[in-house]
């Protein structure tokens, strides 16, 4: 009877304590701080361009705050986020860069004209 319980024990081991150590081996990625190949790497379904997608859509409008907020990235939809949402982390944000860039002074080499005297 030992001898039938042994590979039952394994079977059972296999069963219900392997995907458990499995399941913390996880990788996540914060979508609000990752590099696009960071992103390609660890999320499932999203390649270089889709990530590129996320960075620029993060630059321009900022932190993601939801899941949901990702829906808004050309190419990403709901069953993209389901599958990769215990993969995903909201953290610490991306500052925005603003739409009304400080007007830049154009550097010459040239010395500047002296003012003609008159006589």
């Amino acid at each position: 009877m030992t001898f039938v319980r042994f590979p039952l024990f394994i079977v059972f081991f296999f069963i219900l304590v392997l995907p458990i150590t499995q399941a913390a081996d996880i990788q996540k990625v914060n979508i609000n701080t990752a590099n696009a190949l960071s992103l390609s790497h660890i999320l499932s379904g999203i390649g270089p361009k889709k990530a590129a997608a996320i960075i620029k859509y993060r630059t321009k409008h900022g932190a993601f705050k939801s899941l949901k907020d990702l829906e808004k990235v050309h190419g990403i939809g709901p069953k993209t986020i389901q599958r990769n949402k215990t993969k995903i982390i909201l953290g610490r944000s991306v500052p925005v860069k603003s739409k009304k860039a400080t007007p830049k002074i154009p550097v010459t080499s040239k010395t500047p004209k002296k003012p003609v005297k008159s006589k």
